[in-house]
């Protein structure tokens, strides 16, 4: 009696610190278990180099992200080009990038700080295909240069669009993060993103709830144009994949987090935590056929439309 008393003990002290360390996740911590595992740390070591080459085609210089063990047991790397905000950078996103990165992506950065056109997006992901083919380089023969997505934030997130578009099929899949509506790019309509012109590939919008001055989730009443992600998503042709979702609680710059925001570039609310799940899963989903990964966005049915706690307006084309 006295031992059974003892295990019951036991258990109930385990429970107790479980839901102890329970209470203490970060904000927008995954409830489900697709977005869980891509939320952890993948299993490569990442290198970080600034300023690893030079150009694209305004003369920026291109920072780089990268599994240090470059193509282990033979694998090839699917390549990211990531878009900045305005005025932002590589570094301002150093959390995000290095958790792609350990994933086994190989990322890409031009320095550009007005990435909107997307040409300079484009440029970097060009460069590192001509990397791949460079017997010089440390990627050579190293990178899956048929699988190349695209991830912007802001200004970067129309950058990325633009990119794919210019792209003749080159940029495979694209996640615009917080993506401006069109009435922000009025003053430089050449930069303005349209997502009905995306004819190939896939694409996944994610914005903040709190985003709503800048990236609203549903289109204001009696706008015209793409001024919601409602809209861009509903814009994109038929045949192309896409899905959309909102992220509780984040505002315009909670990807800059690293991973809270006590670092990040204001506004933010809980930080980097809750882009780093789905958005992960939907890259290695796309750009290394991870079937587990597709099963988060599988339209009406994926674990993406369950997780209500972290996640609302969620739609989804994808079978």
């Amino acid at each position: 009696m006295k031992n059974a008393f003892q295990r019951f003990l036991s258990a109930a002290a385990i429970l107790a610190i479980s839901l102890a360390l329970g209470s203490c996740n970060p904000p927008n911590y995954p409830t489900g278990t697709i977005e869980l595992k891509y939320y952890a740390t993948g299993s490569w070591s990442v290198t970080v180099k600034p300023a690893f080459g030079c150009c694209d085609s305004l003369g920026n210089k291109f920072d780089l992200y990268y599994p240090t063990n470059l193509g282990a047991g033979g694998f090839l790397h699917p390549i990211i080009t990531w878009g900045n905000g305005t005025n932002g950078s590589a570094a301002a996103v150093d959390y995000l990038l290095r958790h792609f990165a350990s994933w086994g992506f190989v990322i890409v950065a031009t320095e550009d700080k007005n990435t909107g056109a997307g040409q300079t997006i484009l440029d970097a992901a060009n460069f590192m295909v001509g990397q791949n083919n460079n017997p010089a380089s440390i990627f050579y023969h190293k990178l899956n240069v048929s699988q190349i997505g695209a991830v912007g934030h802001s200004q970067g997130a129309g950058g990325v669009i633009n990119a794919a578009n210019k792209s003749g099929g080159l940029i495979k899949t694209v996640i615009p993060l917080e993506l401006p509506a069109q009435g922000w790019c009025i003053l430089n309509l050449p930069t303005c993103a349209d997502s009905k012109n995306l004819t190939s590939g896939s694409v996944f919008f994610i914005d903040g709830s709190a985003d709503t001055l800048i990236s609203p989730p549903i289109q204001p009443p009696g706008t015209l144009g793409e001024q919601s992600i409602a809209a861009y998503y509903d814009a994109v042709p038929a045949g192309v994949g896409k899905v959309k979702g909102t992220l509780i609680g984040p505002n315009h710059n909670d990807v800059t987090g690293q991973p809270d925001c006590k670092q990040a570039a204001f506004p933010c609310v809980n930080g980097v935590y809750g882009y780093l799940g789905y958005p992960t899963a939907w890259l290695m989903y796309q750009l290394q056929g991870d079937s587990y990964a597709h099963g988060a966005f599988v339209s009406g049915t994926g674990e993406m439309f369950s997780e209500t706690k972290n996640w609302e307006i969620v739609a989804s084309n994808i079978p």
